[in-house]
């Protein structure tokens, strides 16, 4: 029963950041969302992130080197919440905040709680 939900984590955690990364590259819209961020180099950025989100989430769903694969989600997510979210708490405050960021907390959680115990429930060895 644990492998099973464990399994369905993975499937959750891979979907979101595949397709996360993919409309990234296929969605205009997001250039002009880095581009507002004030990051440097924002289309190398936006680039470099979504490969990132589409390379990790298939790792995941393959089992491979599931470990690895969540650390660059989980700055990821750290850099989301920092850049992107926490701006929203000092200009329209906790409420607004918590409502933007909720996926981003729920998925920042998700990947530790995989990082901690993807090799108690059977997947693929990645030392």
């Amino acid at each position: 029963m644990q492998l099973q939900l464990l399994n369905w984590f993975r499937y959750v955690i891979g979907y979101v950041f595949m397709s996360t990364g993919i409309v990234k590259l296929l969605v205009p819209n997001f250039k002009d969302i880095f581009l507002s961020l004030g990051l440097p180099f924002p289309s190398a950025t936006l680039f470099l992130v979504a490969m990132i989100e589409i390379t990790c989430g298939a790792l995941i769903i393959a089992r491979v080197y599931v470990k690895q694969a969540t650390v660059p989600l989980i700055a990821i997510m750290i850099g989301a919440l920092c850049i992107a979210k926490f701006p929203i708490f000092l200009k329209e405050g906790i409420l607004s905040f918590v409502f933007e960021s909720r996926l981003d907390i729920v998925m920042f959680i998700f990947l530790i709680f995989l990082w901690r115990h993807s090799n108690e429930f059977g997947v693929a060895s990645d030392k």
